[in-house]
Protein backbone atom coordinates (compact mmCIF):
# COMPACT_ATOMS: atom_id res chain seq x y z
CA UNK A 1 0.00 0.00 0.00
CA UNK A 2 1.43 3.29 -0.73
CA UNK A 3 1.65 5.46 2.03
CA UNK A 4 0.47 8.82 2.79
CA UNK A 5 2.89 10.14 4.30
CA UNK A 6 5.41 13.09 3.09
CA UNK A 7 8.72 12.83 3.58
CA UNK A 8 10.50 16.15 3.58
CA UNK A 9 14.53 16.02 3.38
CA UNK A 10 15.80 18.07 5.50
CA UNK A 11 19.39 19.69 4.73
CA UNK A 12 21.90 20.10 7.05
CA UNK A 13 24.56 22.52 7.18
CA UNK A 14 27.60 23.28 9.80
CA UNK A 15 29.70 26.32 10.08
CA UNK A 16 32.05 27.51 12.98
CA UNK A 17 32.98 30.99 14.35
CA UNK A 18 34.01 32.79 17.76
CA UNK A 19 31.93 36.01 19.00
CA UNK A 20 33.63 38.41 16.76
CA UNK A 21 31.78 36.48 14.03
CA UNK A 22 28.58 36.24 15.91
CA UNK A 23 26.41 39.16 13.81
CA UNK A 24 27.93 37.29 10.51
CA UNK A 25 26.83 34.09 11.76
CA UNK A 26 23.23 35.77 12.53
CA UNK A 27 22.63 36.84 9.06
CA UNK A 28 23.79 33.24 7.99
CA UNK A 29 21.51 31.94 9.45
CA UNK A 30 18.80 34.46 8.18
CA UNK A 31 19.70 34.02 4.70
CA UNK A 32 19.17 29.66 5.31
CA UNK A 33 15.89 30.71 7.16
CA UNK A 34 14.84 32.74 4.01
CA UNK A 35 16.22 30.67 1.24
CA UNK A 36 17.12 27.22 2.24
CA UNK A 37 13.60 25.34 3.94
CA UNK A 38 13.64 22.93 5.07
CA UNK A 39 17.33 23.20 6.52
CA UNK A 40 19.45 22.75 10.41
CA UNK A 41 22.23 24.57 11.17
CA UNK A 42 25.09 23.17 12.98
CA UNK A 43 27.48 25.56 14.48
CA UNK A 44 30.73 24.90 16.27
CA UNK A 45 30.72 27.66 18.92
CA UNK A 46 34.63 28.68 19.11
CA UNK A 47 34.57 29.83 22.33
CA UNK A 48 32.26 29.88 25.29
CA UNK A 49 30.60 33.39 24.91
CA UNK A 50 29.45 33.23 21.56
CA UNK A 51 28.15 29.89 22.98
CA UNK A 52 26.31 31.61 25.74
CA UNK A 53 25.00 34.37 23.17
CA UNK A 54 23.78 31.48 20.63
CA UNK A 55 21.63 30.34 23.81
CA UNK A 56 20.40 33.24 25.10
CA UNK A 57 18.95 33.86 21.19
CA UNK A 58 17.09 30.18 21.07
CA UNK A 59 17.62 30.81 17.00
CA UNK A 60 15.03 28.21 15.27
CA UNK A 61 16.54 25.43 13.20
CA UNK A 62 19.99 25.19 14.88
CA UNK A 63 22.10 23.13 16.88
CA UNK A 64 25.25 24.06 18.63
CA UNK A 65 28.57 21.65 18.98
CA UNK A 66 30.72 23.19 22.21
CA UNK A 67 34.58 23.12 21.61
CA UNK A 68 35.51 21.19 24.28
CA UNK A 69 32.67 18.24 23.54
CA UNK A 70 34.88 17.67 20.27
CA UNK A 71 38.48 18.91 20.97
CA UNK A 72 40.20 15.48 21.46
CA UNK A 73 44.21 14.66 22.08
CA UNK A 74 45.34 15.32 18.51
CA UNK A 75 43.71 18.61 18.60
CA UNK A 76 44.54 19.65 21.96
CA UNK A 77 47.88 18.71 20.96
CA UNK A 78 48.29 21.01 17.94
CA UNK A 79 46.49 23.98 19.77
CA UNK A 80 49.17 25.90 21.66
CA UNK A 81 50.95 26.05 18.08
CA UNK A 82 48.55 27.32 16.22
CA UNK A 83 46.83 31.20 15.60
CA UNK A 84 43.47 31.37 16.54
CA UNK A 85 42.40 31.59 12.58
CA UNK A 86 44.96 28.97 12.01
CA UNK A 87 42.94 26.46 14.82
CA UNK A 88 39.75 27.04 12.85
CA UNK A 89 41.69 26.01 9.99
CA UNK A 90 42.75 23.00 11.18
CA UNK A 91 39.19 22.21 12.80
CA UNK A 92 37.39 22.75 9.63
CA UNK A 93 38.22 19.44 8.18
CA UNK A 94 36.46 17.62 11.14
CA UNK A 95 32.93 19.39 11.77
CA UNK A 96 31.23 17.50 9.45
CA UNK A 97 32.61 14.50 11.29
CA UNK A 98 31.34 16.03 13.97
CA UNK A 99 27.59 16.48 12.71
CA UNK A 100 27.85 12.62 11.62
CA UNK A 101 28.41 11.80 15.00
CA UNK A 102 25.68 13.98 16.72
CA UNK A 103 22.83 12.27 14.38
CA UNK A 104 23.08 9.09 12.84
CA UNK A 105 19.83 10.13 10.20
CA UNK A 106 22.01 13.01 8.53
CA UNK A 107 23.03 11.90 5.34
CA UNK A 108 25.01 14.50 3.96
CA UNK A 109 26.06 17.89 5.36
CA UNK A 110 28.07 20.92 3.49
CA UNK A 111 30.19 23.04 5.97
CA UNK A 112 29.69 26.97 5.11
CA UNK A 113 31.87 29.95 5.83
CA UNK A 114 30.13 31.75 8.71
CA UNK A 115 30.82 34.95 5.71
CA UNK A 116 28.77 33.39 3.29
CA UNK A 117 24.96 34.62 2.74
CA UNK A 118 22.56 33.11 0.35
CA UNK A 119 20.48 34.86 -2.24
CA UNK A 120 19.14 31.89 -3.53
CA UNK A 121 18.10 28.23 -2.77
CA UNK A 122 21.40 25.77 -2.35
CA UNK A 123 19.25 22.94 -3.93
CA UNK A 124 20.26 25.09 -7.38
CA UNK A 125 23.59 23.88 -6.28
CA UNK A 126 23.24 20.12 -4.43
CA UNK A 127 21.10 18.95 -7.11
CA UNK A 128 24.08 19.50 -9.69
CA UNK A 129 25.96 17.45 -7.09
CA UNK A 130 23.41 14.98 -6.80
CA UNK A 131 23.65 14.34 -10.29
CA UNK A 132 27.08 13.59 -10.38
CA UNK A 133 26.72 10.61 -8.06
CA UNK A 134 30.00 11.61 -6.44
CA UNK A 135 30.61 11.78 -2.53
CA UNK A 136 32.18 14.80 -2.00
CA UNK A 137 31.33 18.49 -3.44
CA UNK A 138 33.65 21.29 -4.02
CA UNK A 139 33.75 25.07 -5.34
CA UNK A 140 36.72 26.63 -7.46
CA UNK A 141 37.47 30.13 -6.37
CA UNK A 142 36.54 30.86 -10.04
CA UNK A 143 39.41 34.09 -9.75
CA UNK A 144 38.78 37.03 -12.40
CA UNK A 145 41.75 36.95 -14.16
CA UNK A 146 43.31 40.19 -12.52
CA UNK A 147 42.86 38.60 -9.28
CA UNK A 148 44.24 35.36 -9.67
CA UNK A 149 45.54 34.22 -6.51
CA UNK A 150 45.50 30.62 -7.70
CA UNK A 151 49.20 29.53 -7.18
CA UNK A 152 49.01 31.02 -3.64
CA UNK A 153 45.82 30.23 -2.15
CA UNK A 154 44.70 27.61 -4.65
CA UNK A 155 42.27 26.58 -6.90
CA UNK A 156 39.73 26.15 -4.71
CA UNK A 157 37.52 27.44 -1.78
CA UNK A 158 36.87 26.22 1.87
CA UNK A 159 33.80 27.68 1.49
CA UNK A 160 30.66 25.54 0.75
CA UNK A 161 31.84 21.67 0.75
CA UNK A 162 29.41 18.54 0.93
CA UNK A 163 30.27 15.57 2.33
CA UNK A 164 27.95 12.58 2.23
CA UNK A 165 27.98 9.29 4.79
CA UNK A 166 29.84 6.91 2.38
CA UNK A 167 33.35 5.33 2.94
CA UNK A 168 34.58 7.43 0.07
CA UNK A 169 33.90 10.75 1.63
CA UNK A 170 35.05 9.42 4.97
CA UNK A 171 38.15 8.62 2.82
CA UNK A 172 38.80 12.60 1.86
CA UNK A 173 37.70 13.98 4.94
CA UNK A 174 40.41 11.74 7.29
CA UNK A 175 43.16 12.50 4.68
CA UNK A 176 42.40 16.02 4.62
CA UNK A 177 42.24 15.68 8.87
CA UNK A 178 45.03 14.63 9.45
CA UNK A 179 47.51 16.53 6.76
CA UNK A 180 45.38 19.77 8.74
CA UNK A 181 46.60 18.42 11.95
CA UNK A 182 50.07 17.98 10.61
CA UNK A 183 50.35 21.75 8.90
CA UNK A 184 47.87 24.11 8.79
CA UNK A 185 49.21 27.59 8.86
CA UNK A 186 48.78 30.91 7.60
CA UNK A 187 51.86 31.28 5.73
CA UNK A 188 52.42 29.62 2.13
CA UNK A 189 54.94 26.77 2.43
CA UNK A 190 55.91 24.05 0.12
CA UNK A 191 52.52 24.31 -2.31
CA UNK A 192 50.71 24.52 1.35
CA UNK A 193 48.23 27.40 2.86
CA UNK A 194 46.42 26.86 5.67
CA UNK A 195 43.64 24.01 5.73
CA UNK A 196 42.52 25.03 1.72
CA UNK A 197 46.21 24.28 -0.62
CA UNK A 198 45.53 20.43 0.21
CA UNK A 199 42.37 20.54 -1.93
CA UNK A 200 43.98 21.25 -4.96
CA UNK A 201 45.69 17.57 -5.12
CA UNK A 202 42.07 15.70 -4.22
CA UNK A 203 40.97 15.80 -7.88
CA UNK A 204 44.07 13.56 -8.36
CA UNK A 205 44.16 11.82 -4.96
CA UNK A 206 40.20 11.44 -5.02
CA UNK A 207 39.27 11.90 -8.92
CA UNK A 208 36.68 8.69 -8.23
CA UNK A 209 34.69 10.65 -5.22
CA UNK A 210 35.42 14.32 -5.91
CA UNK A 211 32.72 16.92 -7.87
CA UNK A 212 33.80 20.17 -8.85
CA UNK A 213 30.70 22.39 -9.05
CA UNK A 214 30.11 23.60 -12.52
CA UNK A 215 27.77 26.50 -11.59
CA UNK A 216 30.86 29.05 -10.90
CA UNK A 217 28.65 32.28 -11.59
CA UNK A 218 26.84 31.18 -8.72
CA UNK A 219 29.47 31.40 -6.08
CA UNK A 220 30.26 34.68 -6.53
CA UNK A 221 32.89 36.95 -4.05
CA UNK A 222 34.76 40.33 -4.25
CA UNK A 223 37.48 38.27 -6.49
CA UNK A 224 35.01 37.32 -9.50
CA UNK A 225 31.99 39.31 -8.75
CA UNK A 226 32.78 41.74 -11.64
CA UNK A 227 33.88 39.52 -13.90
CA UNK A 228 30.41 37.51 -13.64
CA UNK A 229 29.17 40.70 -13.77
CA UNK A 230 30.85 41.29 -16.90
CA UNK A 231 29.88 37.82 -18.04
CA UNK A 232 26.52 38.33 -17.80
CA UNK A 233 26.13 41.52 -19.29
CA UNK A 234 25.94 44.19 -16.28
CA UNK A 235 23.42 41.51 -13.81
CA UNK A 236 24.49 38.66 -11.67
CA UNK A 237 22.39 35.91 -9.83
CA UNK A 238 24.46 34.58 -7.37
CA UNK A 239 23.08 31.55 -5.14
CA UNK A 240 25.58 32.58 -2.15
CA UNK A 241 28.04 35.69 -1.85
CA UNK A 242 31.16 34.94 -0.01
CA UNK A 243 31.57 38.33 2.08
CA UNK A 244 36.05 38.06 2.27
CA UNK A 245 37.19 40.60 3.84
CA UNK A 246 34.35 42.20 5.82
CA UNK A 247 34.70 44.03 8.80
CA UNK A 248 32.36 45.52 11.59
CA UNK A 249 34.75 48.38 12.50
CA UNK A 250 31.86 49.83 15.07
CA UNK A 251 27.86 49.81 15.43
CA UNK A 252 27.66 52.14 12.56
CA UNK A 253 30.68 51.24 10.50
CA UNK A 254 32.06 48.29 8.33
CA UNK A 255 34.96 47.68 6.12
CA UNK A 256 33.36 45.84 3.17
CA UNK A 257 36.04 44.68 0.76
CA UNK A 258 39.69 45.74 0.36
CA UNK A 259 42.10 44.84 -2.83
CA UNK A 260 39.38 44.36 -5.01
CA UNK A 261 37.50 46.54 -8.11
CA UNK A 262 33.70 44.71 -7.02
CA UNK A 263 31.59 46.55 -9.61
CA UNK A 264 28.15 48.07 -10.00
CA UNK A 265 25.94 45.04 -9.76
CA UNK A 266 27.27 43.74 -6.53
CA UNK A 267 25.95 47.37 -5.05
CA UNK A 268 22.43 45.52 -4.11
CA UNK A 269 24.64 42.57 -2.55
CA UNK A 270 26.55 44.21 0.23
CA UNK A 271 22.95 46.60 0.74
CA UNK A 272 20.80 43.69 1.30
CA UNK A 273 23.34 42.37 3.83
CA UNK A 274 24.05 45.44 5.61
CA UNK A 275 20.41 45.89 5.84
CA UNK A 276 20.57 41.94 7.18
CA UNK A 277 23.30 42.75 9.69
CA UNK A 278 21.50 46.22 10.77
CA UNK A 279 18.49 43.92 11.72
CA UNK A 280 20.90 41.93 13.67
CA UNK A 281 22.32 44.71 15.78
CA UNK A 282 18.62 45.28 16.98
CA UNK A 283 18.48 41.78 17.93
CA UNK A 284 21.79 42.09 19.92
CA UNK A 285 20.85 45.07 21.79
CA UNK A 286 17.24 43.55 22.34
CA UNK A 287 19.05 40.96 24.70
CA UNK A 288 21.93 42.85 26.02
CA UNK A 289 24.38 41.34 23.84
CA UNK A 290 27.07 43.60 23.02
CA UNK A 291 27.95 44.16 19.18
CA UNK A 292 31.36 42.45 18.53
CA UNK A 293 33.66 45.14 16.42
CA UNK A 294 37.15 44.39 15.37
CA UNK A 295 38.30 48.05 15.11
CA UNK A 296 41.15 49.27 12.57
CA UNK A 297 44.52 51.05 13.87
CA UNK A 298 44.61 54.29 12.84
CA UNK A 299 47.39 53.78 10.69
CA UNK A 300 46.37 51.13 9.19
CA UNK A 301 42.74 53.20 8.58
CA UNK A 302 44.93 55.70 7.38
CA UNK A 303 46.67 53.54 4.47
CA UNK A 304 43.37 52.15 3.50
CA UNK A 305 41.65 55.52 2.80
CA UNK A 306 44.91 57.03 1.04
CA UNK A 307 44.56 53.96 -1.37
CA UNK A 308 40.84 54.21 -1.69
CA UNK A 309 41.57 58.05 -3.12
CA UNK A 310 44.45 56.69 -5.48
CA UNK A 311 42.50 53.63 -7.06
CA UNK A 312 38.58 54.05 -6.22
CA UNK A 313 36.93 51.14 -5.28
CA UNK A 314 39.67 48.68 -4.44
CA UNK A 315 38.08 49.48 -0.74
CA UNK A 316 35.25 50.32 0.28
CA UNK A 317 33.55 51.81 3.10
CA UNK A 318 29.82 51.69 4.71
CA UNK A 319 27.36 53.16 6.84
CA UNK A 320 24.84 50.67 8.67
CA UNK A 321 21.54 51.42 7.23
CA UNK A 322 18.58 52.68 9.37
CA UNK A 323 16.44 51.90 5.74
CA UNK A 324 16.76 51.18 2.23
CA UNK A 325 17.42 54.78 1.29
CA UNK A 326 20.18 55.42 4.09
CA UNK A 327 22.68 53.15 2.08
CA UNK A 328 26.17 55.08 1.33
CA UNK A 329 29.79 54.21 0.29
Amino acid sequence: MPSNKTITHVEHFVTLFDNNYLPLGLALHHSLMTHSQPFHLWILCMDELVEQHLIRLALPQISLIPLHEVEDARLLAVKPLRSRGEYCWTLTPFVSQFVFERDAQVERVTYLDADLFFFDHPKLLLDEFEHSGKNVLITEHAYDPRYDKTRKSGRFCVQFMTFRRTEGAMKVMHWWQERCLEWCYAKPEAGKLGDQKYLDQWPILFKHEIHILQQKEKTLAPWNVRYFEQQGHGSVAPVFYHFHGFRIISSSRALLYSGYRIGKASSLIYQTYLLCLSDKFRLLRQEGIPIPCLPLRNDFLGRCLALKRRIWDDVGYAIFPQDVDHYSE
